[in-house]
């Protein structure tokens, strides 16, 4: 009778074992679905296809990474849904107002172009959707009210007050400064702010003068600069019109110790105008040389976010064939400020992110983040800096280009004054 009841009772465990279906609990994967367009075709396509790239890329290396990891163990992976604007300010309008009330996305990235990017912002505040806007540096979309617009670039407005940064850092005595600038609304708003700003550092305006589109004979313009004894000139417009300046002013008898010139100076092509472009500084949003780090944060303070620049680079250059420009890197840091975001807000929620965004102040492989909170200029970028470059002799004599501003991204020390 004994062995009868201890034989039922061990029956009675097993069977107690084999319906126990206890399992470790399967994490929870949440999709989010990101919108955008992108110029496939018309003016804008080089560049946009570059931006789109580097999303492309960011967006990959996280799932196929397995995703990111939410304090409650959710896992968040990520999907586009893209339309091709072909360029076109009414395919932006009628794209936008689809993905967001058809699509239902999650998350919105703008166009490019800050033209295209009005369009897609004004869309995205309407409909309370966050919108992480890349190749877009116009101001003017922040000044709109909008509480769910965030920029990426550096805003236009401070493409210029960075040199100004460095002219007083390089030499603190006041210096007398001349702005020669093309009459375009791009340059005319960086020189305005510019002027402004070192003004306000106490620096001397001795010189302020435009010269329309398509100019190339710059002799007036150089006999007025040296006429006003300038130590510095600040100004330019785009590539033809800023390398035409350069020679011509590297021919003259004018002699000047500060020269920074929009557009033109990052461009490789700009050494193509030989000993003229040694010692010109130009502005550019990233370049792949800069030198942002870990180690950089750290000493601002500040979290490193992503990887590093060169992982970056060695990354890109692997599926696309091809160097990153500032707008590969721009969709690709669009893509890091929407994870840190989701990060640190523990959820997919639009208001938890947009509260997230509102606290970002990190280091990236592109720079600073940091966006305006005031209602005045609500999503401003505020924290990423203009990489300022300048072209110096290397080991073999020849051109090349060295990153001097900011400090923290610097490759070398600016020569100054210019030789």
């Amino acid at each position: 009778m004994k062995q009868l009841i201890c034989l039922l009772f061990i029956l009675s465990q097993l069977l107690f074992l084999s319906c126990d279906t206890t399992t470790e609990p399967k994490q929870k994967v949440i999709t989010v679905t990101i919108g955008f367009t992108t110029s496939q075709t018309g003016n804008n396509s080089l560049l946009s296809t570059r931006q789109t790239n580097g999303l492309n890329l960011w967006m990959n290396q996280v799932n196929s990474g397995g995703g990111i990891t939410l304090d409650n163990g959710s896992v968040v992976k990520f999907e586009s849904i893209v339309y091709d604007d072909a360029s076109d300010l009414e395919n932006v309008e009628d794209f936008y107002t689809r993905l967001i009330t058809e699509d239902k996305v999650d998350f919105l990235f703008s166009p490019y172009s800050s033209t295209l990017t009005e369009a897609a912002a004004e869309i995205a505040n309407e409909q309370g959707k966050c919108l992480i806007t890349i190749g877009a540096a116009s101001d003017a979309t922040y000044k709109q009210g909008y509480t769910t617009v965030y920029q990426t670039y550096t805003p236009a407005s401070r493409y210029l007050t960075g040199a100004v940064d460095l002219l007083d850092y390089l030499d603190q005595n006041p210096k007398k400064i001349a702005y020669v600038y093309e009459n375009s609304e791009y340059s005319i708003i960086a020189v305005e702010a510019a002027r402004t700003y070192a003004e306000g550092l106490g620096q001397e305006t001795v010189m302020a003068s435009s010269y329309e589109v398509g100019t190339e004979d710059f002799k007036s313009l150089i006999d007025e600069i040296d006429d006003n004894e300038a130590d510095a000139v600040l100004g330019g417009g785009h590539f033809q019109d800023g390398c035409d300046f350069a020679q011509q002013l590297d021919t003259s008898e004018t002699d000047i110790d500060f020269f920074t010139l929009l557009v033109a100076p990052p461009d490789p092509d700009f050494a193509d105008i030989g000993d003229a472009a040694l010692g010109v500084i130009g502005p550019s949003q990233w370049e792949s040389s800069v030198a942002f780090s870990e180690e950089s944060a750290e000493t601002l303070g500040l979290e490193w976010v992503g990887q590093s620049v060169n992982d970056f680079v060695q990354a890109y250059e692997t599926v696309y064939n091809e160097a990153p420009s500032y707008h590969s890197m721009g969709g690709y840091a669009a893509g890091l400020i929407l994870q840190k975001a989701i990060l640190d807000a523990g959820t997919t929620e639009t208001e938890a992110v947009i509260a997230a965004l509102d606290r970002m102040d990190i280091l990236t492989s592109y720079g600073r983040v940091k966006f305006d909170t005031s209602q005045a200029s609500h999503g401003l970028q505020i924290g990423h800096d203009m990489v300022y470059i300048q072209w110096q002799q290397g080991a073999d004599e020849n051109l090349i280009k060295q990153v001097v501003w900011p400090l923290e991204g610097a490759t070398a020390e600016a020569i100054y004054p210019k030789p």
